[in-house]
């Protein structure tokens, strides 16, 4: 495939003919530097869209002679360009450190990616975290690939009504004006994608974008040779009903693997972020079986070694299932002449109980994601809990404890979210390359910072959000209409030495969006307190379908003007990534609020660290692990409570004592210089300790290292050598057929010096003696975790066929009666229990 080459922009002087490179490769999305310089270009239209590729389409000839002419102009152009050249070219964190991995390429499928305002292909928080996974993914040199879709209108555009009502819009993405070129095969004909739909073949369109280092591929079936319905199938983002989702679904998976064949891309890695995407392990099966003639099973076997699923959906409901029905219309064809499996097997894979459930229940794509991965994580450490809950009943009988998914805290792409103030405090302590390689020293760096500097930086902040907020509301009130009542002056909007609170996300009952107006006088006095005021920002959208998320919406809009806060609340409209980027860097408080433990993870507060922002939050997703008192403020117990009316009320009112007692008096205390110590202490042990933390560069190394690298491994282990899967797939069909053989005998136990010394007979059946492991289990002590010991093999039983004794000394202080012997498989490079949930407890 040819690689990508910019596409024709008329008018360009030679001078700035580089433009073109630079305003393609989303790399300046988290440059401040690059931000001058398309500002110098049009101001208006950049403050506007922040869409290099669209100015450079839109702006005179005139204008663009003068630039040439401007020696200062083309210096920061050429600076730009060695930087991106550079860039692209260094020895980056990956290829240094493992310069002879056999890790070639990661696929990484998203239903969406927020990378900037210019590409609107998201909705929320999972499509951020993509967007901040391809970013961090290319500074740090990982071979990663994207796989999403192109979407003609994207998620819709929020507006508000004159009497505070939620509207929708959907604008029509144009191809022509966004940062994406199509891809083009050997021939340079356009790289077209073909996916079999009942009756017809729906045509897919490729394009790319340019992600830094590497490459984000995009699908859309927008072609002129599709029927008009098949043409909407990727015009929004989820929109329309089941059947659409389906169908999108099937353009992402699919589709999204068959495009990497076509550019001749074989990963060794496909990870898939959220269920959307769970086609792809059949997709990935079908190649193989074409490629070496095996049987699906067998396939199935040699790629789910090295397919990752990220689940981020914190309740069972929450996945897409589809009726069995809606899945033979679309993928009966698909399984029995593409995979040479029955519909039943495949329903099987997405169901409850797997091929014993009742033929009627619905597929579930986070099912499938699970029974074709090799491994699966969750994006927090308490989210990690609440998914092994999830997913309990597909493995019967093992301890929630046990249930194979493990947990990568998500992470936010911090050059994405600083501001310039930020950007030159952190530079000049830590140096430029800090985000690009092994986050060492930073926490020493910042915390060797003294009050002036910091405090210095958070009212710069302040201000230049300030400044930023009342220009903005000048363009939105044009656009909202005429309301009861006046408008304060746009001048008289917020104070730059007021505190400053953000509170955005998209409004939805579980994230409690409505929780501080709990009492709303007590509100109105805590905002006008003449003595320790506070300023609230809000901004969110509410799903068009969502009534209660509108309605909440409504009251907030309500409460401002009833109580008159116009210059003290401001709800700002249509919430996207370039408002997100000034709040985040703005607000010096940033408070989250959901119904634990209902948000995964929530990155939203993450964003703040950089700036020096603090965080008031629930202990939910990845507060509940980031929370210390040096850092910010707890809301809520950290428990479940059954009554969530009394708790709200409870909780609410926490919110209101702490801010009163706590956040205030460490904000408006003050010394001699005007500088609060204690909250300058925060920000600067928040800064230092949780960014590193809490950034996607972690988060990257640590799939890489977690994941990446050792399914590698594993992947290529059962691939390179034909016939070892099916050898796999024989060894786990005989543990099968024999499992229900195996049994237990007579138990021992002896005490002696604070050991216990257990004897156990166990019967094998017909199964070899190393195909099983044999263990004492003990369930979780006061949060100590699962007690697992694996027991020896030691004499045959006399007069017993396949009859073993096996033995285990435990030092412990539990009674005998706690511990458990069981059997489970032990197969060779197997992983137990998520490829074989076989399990036989003693008693």
């Amino acid at each position: 495939m040819k690689e990508y080459a910019a596409g024709p922009v008329s008018g360009l002087p030679g001078e700035l003919a580089e433009l073109r490179e630079l305003a393609l490769d989303l790399r300046w999305s988290w440059s401040h530097t690059a931000d001058r310089l398309w500002e110098q270009i049009d101001p208006e239209l950049w403050d506007r869209t922040h869409n290099p590729w669209l100015i450079l389409q839109t702006v005179g000839g005139k204008r663009l002679r003068r630039l040439a002419a401007d020696a200062d102009f083309v210096k920061l152009l050429r600076v730009l360009r060695r930087e991106q050249r550079c860039a692209h070219d260094r020895t980056a964190w990956f290829q240094q450190a493992w310069p002879d991995a056999r890790l070639r390429k990661i696929a990484y499928f998203s239903m969406e990616f927020g990378l900037d305002e210019s590409l609107p292909i998201y909705s929320g928080g999972l499509g951020v975290l993509a967007a901040d996974y391809l970013k961090a993914a290319s500074e740090l040199g990982l071979p990663v690939a994207g796989i999403g879709l192109l979407y003609q209108q994207g998620y819709f555009r929020q507006g508000l009504s004159a009497d505070g009502r939620q509207l929708e819009f959907f604008p029509y993405n144009d191809p022509t004006q966004l940062p994406v070129q199509p891809v083009r095969d050997a021939e340079d004909e356009w790289l077209i994608i073909e996916v079999a739909l009942p009756g017809r073949t729906l045509r897919l369109r490729t394009w790319q974008v340019v992600v830094g280092r590497l490459r984000l591929y995009l699908l859309d079936s927008n072609d002129p040779l599709n029927s008009p319905a098949d043409r909407g199938i990727t015009s929004e983002l989820y929109g329309g009903g089941s059947e659409k989702r389906l169908q999108q679904e099937m353009v992402l998976g699919i589709g999204g693997y068959r495009l990497l064949r076509a550019l001749g891309i074989n990963p060794e890695i496909c990870h898939l972020n959220e269920g959307h995407a769970a086609l792809v392990v059949l997709e990935r099966a079908r190649w193989f079986m074409e490629k070496e003639q095996v049987p699906f099973a067998v396939a199935l076997t040699a790629t789910r070694a090295g397919t990752l699923f990220t689940t981020h959906t914190p309740v069972e409901a929450g996945f897409d299932r589809f009726p069995p029905q809606l899945v033979r219309q679309y993928l009966l064809a698909y399984a029995e002449e593409g995979l040479g499996i029955s519909f039943a097997e495949l329903l099987a894979l997405g169901q409850a109980d797997g091929a014993s459930c009742a033929a009627d229940s619905l597929f579930c794509m986070a099912r499938l994601a699970m029974r074709g991965s090799g491994a699966v994580n969750g994006v927090s450490r308490l989210h990690g809990q609440v998914s092994r809950r999830i997913f309990q009943p597909l493995f019967p009988r093992w301890p929630t404890c046990e249930v194979p998914v493990s947990h990568v805290t998500n992470g936010v792409h911090v050059p994405s979210w600083d501001s310039p103030e930020s950007d030159r405090i952190w530079t000049s302590s830590c140096g430029k390359q800090r985000w690009r390689e092994e986050l060492k020293d930073l926490e020493d760096s910042i915390m060797g910072l003294g009050n002036g500097e910091l405090w210095e930086m958070r009212t710069a902040n302040r201000q230049r959000f300030i400044t930023w907020l009342r220009k903005r509301l000048q363009w939105q009130q044009a656009l909202q209409g005429s309301a009861d009542g006046p408008r304060p002056a746009l001048e008289t909007v917020f104070d730059p030495n007021v505190l400053t609170i953000g509170f955005a996300r998209r409004f939805t009952s579980y994230k409690r969006t409505d929780l501080l107006l709990h009492d709303r006088e007590r509100l109105a006095r805590l905002l006008t307190s003449g003595e320790r005021p506070v300023q609230l920002i809000l901004a969110g959208k509410a799903h068009p379908l969502d009534q209660r998320g509108r309605e909440m919406i409504e009251a907030w809009i309500r409460f401002i003007r009833e109580f008159g806060l116009g210059r003290k609340i401001v709800f700002l409209v249509d919430y996207d990534l370039l408002m997100a980027e000034h709040l985040v860097q703005g607000v010096d408080l940033w408070i989250n609020t959901p119904r634990r433990p209902w948000e995964a993870c929530g990155t939203s507060g993450m964003k703040v660290l950089v700036n020096g922002g603090l965080n008031l939050s629930e202990l939910d997703g990845w507060w509940a692990e980031a929370w210390t008192p040096e850092v910010g403020w707890p809301l809520g117990d950290g428990r479940l409570h059954d009554d969530a009316a009394a708790w709200d009320r409870q909780e609410a009112e926490a919110l209101y004592d702490i801010l009163e007692g706590e956040v205030l008096p460490a904000f408006y205390d003050r010394d001699v210089n005007g500088i609060p110590g204690r909250w300058v202490g925060m920000m600067r042990r928040s800064m230092a300790t949780l960014t590193p933390r809490f950034s996607a560069n972690r988060m990257v190394r640590e799939y890489m290292k977690k994941y990446y690298l050792p399914m590698t491994q594993s992947v290529l282990f059962r691939q390179q050598i034909p016939g070892r899967c099916a050898a796999i797939n024989d060894a786990m069909d005989q543990v099968r057929q024999h499992w229900g053989g195996l049994h237990f005998g007579r138990r021992e136990v002896e005490e002696k010096d604070g050991s216990l010394f257990f004897r156990i007979q166990v019967y094998l059946d017909d199964l070899a003696s190393d195909m099983v492991t044999v263990q004492l289990y003990a369930d979780d002590q006061e949060g100590g975790g699962c007690e697992i010991h694996g027991m020896t093999r030691t004499e045959p039983l006399v007069g017993a066929v396949n009859g073993y004794l096996y033995t285990c000394q435990v030092r412990t202080e539990r009674p005998a009666g706690e511990y458990t012997a069981r059997i489970i498989p032990a197969l060779p490079g197997l992983a137990i229990p998520l490829e074989l949930a076989m399990i036989l407890w003693e008693r």
